[in-house]
């Protein structure tokens, strides 16, 4: 097991589902009655939390690999970091990880 490769990977899912969930919020916020009855950052959530497990299932159905009830809980989990850089970006996630996470810098 390869953490490096494995980082890697995790980041550029979330970074793909981030591009993927802002560009659907954008286009459903389009749509007056659904802007109206629905908050922005709900919708942004929702998508995350529908679209994540979903493209990991398909994700793991396309390489032919078995979907473990810990991966697609996990994939469940970073909806929510998914969902926080849809909104917020990168700063925000960077700032949180750096107040949680001890680097050894100090």
């Amino acid at each position: 097991m390869d953490i490096f490769a494995d980082g890697t990977k995790i980041i550029m899912f979330i970074g793909v589902m981030a591009f993927m969930v802002s560009i659907i919020t954008e286009v459903l916020k389009k749509w007056e009655w659904l802007d109206r009855k629905v908050p922005t950052q709900l919708l942004t959530i929702f998508l995350s939390v529908i679209l994540c497990p979903l493209s990991y299932i398909a994700m793991m159905v396309y390489s032919k690999q078995v979907i473990d009830w810990f991966t697609f809980f996990a994939s469940f989990l970073a909806a929510f970091v998914v969902a926080m850089v849809a909104m917020d970006g990168w700063e925000r996630v960077k700032e949180l990880a750096s107040r949680f996470i001890d680097y050894g810098g100090k």
